[in-house]
């Protein structure tokens, strides 16, 4: 941390902020659009650029280019040097095997306590959407300074719009919140995993549960701290990482990577740890977990149809369709999703398009359709 001169002559601290990207994930439930050679992140589906552009943008008034890591595989990382030409070659971090999200992180948070143990760690994917940005910001800067002062693991909640199957929640103590760097942060009370229906209706009306966002804040130093007291198993590859971030050893990296157990870093930490803290994520929020989450950003016209592409739609209701370029008829047709993507099509039940992942595994056991993937 360092100080500055405000108005007034009053001393300000100025964080040193570092946001880690994971940038690494296949959203196999945008296929055929997405394929192993361009995974989510790098599609034109919510704005005019890629994801990862977007996400990048989105944080540069807090954290300058030197101080963003990109964490991926070395196939992702090719193609976000492309993207992103003008990141420091240092931004960009090859994870030396895919091991989930925690090693991941701890890769991440390793480099930078090696740098400045008291920075504080912003992890963001690269592929969700945030619609209110300057409100995003300015929750960000909060839990910059909830996670600095308060020596907190920071997480953000999406207030439940609807009782959703698909995503974890966050309980916490709506109770006892407190006002932090200009943000209410509640304790924690625990993660839940994805729930039934039964359970989602539950939460929703109790008013204590959010979406789990998958959006953390932690000072390196206290990562550490929380680390090797809630989840002991990780220390021998966090020491290993450490010794071999030092020497610069390639080889020694990729053996104390493997140590890590591969968990994601919510059951790995999260849900582990005593003082969690979590704001509300107001601010346009959507994972685009899969093509129907589209609905939800794409205009729609009068009978419900969400369409990249000229469309020709006669009596039909709650269709998505993506075929840019080309003209796509609907005759009759209700809550279907329509994909063209040049060597593959793709029509689904709008309710089923979670099952678009299970297409890319079946095709991983046709060795003629492997060309697809």
């Amino acid at each position: 941390m360092r100080e500055r001169i405000g108005r007034g002559g009053v001393k300000k601290a100025v964080r040193d902020v570092r946001a880690v990207i994971l940038a690494g994930g296949r959203g196999t439930r945008f296929w055929p659009l997405g394929r192993a050679a361009k995974p989510k992140q790098f599609l034109r589906i919510t704005g005019r650029e890629p994801m990862l552009l977007e996400t990048v943008r989105r944080i540069r008034p807090l954290v300058p280019a030197r101080r963003v890591t990109l964490v991926a595989d070395a196939a992702s990382t090719r193609l976000a040097r492309k993207l992103l030409p003008r990141l420091p070659k240092e931004s960009f971090l090859v994870e030396p095997l895919a091991r989930n999200t925690a090693p991941a992180l701890m890769l991440a948070t390793a480099r930078v306590w090696l740098d400045n143990p008291e920075a504080v760690v912003a992890v963001l994917p690269a592929d969700h959407l945030i619609r209110d940005e300057a409100r995003f910001l300015r929750t960000l800067r909060a839990g910059v300074e909830a996670a600095a002062r308060e020596r907190a693991l920071v997480t953000f909640g999406i207030p439940p719009a609807y009782p959703a199957t698909g995503y974890g929640y966050i309980r916490h103590d709506r109770e006892s919140g407190r006002k932090i760097g200009g943000a209410v942060f509640y304790p924690v009370q625990g993660f839940k995993e994805k729930p039934n229906l039964a359970q989602a209706d539950e939460y929703l009306a109790s008013g204590d549960y959010a979406w789990n966002s998958g959006m953390f804040l932690w000072r390196a130093d206290v990562f550490v701290e929380k680390l090797e007291i809630f989840a002991p198993e990780f220390m021998p590859a966090w020491t290993g990482m450490v010794e071999a971030l030092r020497s610069g050893n390639r080889k020694k990296l990729r053996a104390a990577f493997a140590l890590a157990p591969a968990l994601s870093i919510d059951y790995a930490l999260m849900e582990k740890v005593d003082g969690v803290l979590v704001a509300d994520g107001d601010f346009g929020w959507s994972d685009v977990g899969a093509w129907s989450t589209l609905f939800e950003i794409w205009p729609r016209d009068g009978n419900g149809n969400a369409c990249r592409g000229e469309v020709l739609a006669l009596n039909a209701k709650n269709c998505l369709v993506w075929n840019p370029g080309r003209l796509t008829a609907l005759v009759g047709v209700r809550n279907i999703v329509v994909v063209e993507a040049g060597d593959a099509l793709l029509i689904c039940d709008v309710a089923l398009d979670q099952k678009v992942k299970d297409i890319v595994e079946a095709l991983k056991k046709k060795k003629k359709h492997k060309k697809y993937i």
